[in-house]
């Protein structure tokens, strides 16, 4: 049976006092944990790197990149807008949107991450 259970205490108590005093509270880990749950769909990040490629664009036209229907596009927007990381101006009758910092920092965190993973596995192969 193995022990789960650590009777030795190896660390250096002050500083992990220290770490533990500037860990996330749970509210701000929670926030965090949305806002990275919601590019873990790939329509929503496939519309996240099509922003930032281009900016800023309408429904129709994401709709038209990402090869999805109007209605999906929509959906997925509302739901990165509601995490802000997505941000919507009206122009007329469409609206446009575009990726907020928060939103262009986590796609870049994700998007190099991923390509690091990738990497690795080319290097291992």
């Amino acid at each position: 049976m193995t022990n789960d259970h650590c009777d030795l205490l190896c660390l250096d108590a002050p500083r992990a006092e220290g770490i533990r005093e500037k860990l996330l509270e749970e509210e701000t880990a929670r926030g965090a944990a949305e806002r990275a749950r919601a590019l873990a769909d790939p329509t929503r990040l496939t519309l996240a790197a099509a922003l930032r490629e281009g900016g800023e664009f309408c429904v129709c036209d994401l709709a038209w990149i990402s090869e999805r229907s109007q209605n999906l596009v929509s959906h997925h927007l509302r739901v990165l807008r509601s995490h802000g990381l997505v941000r919507s101006r009206r122009d007329g009758k469409l609206v446009m949107y575009s990726l907020t910092d928060a939103g262009r920092s986590l796609l870049s965190a994700v998007l190099e991450e991923s390509a690091g993973v990738s990497r690795d596995a080319e290097v291992r192969a």
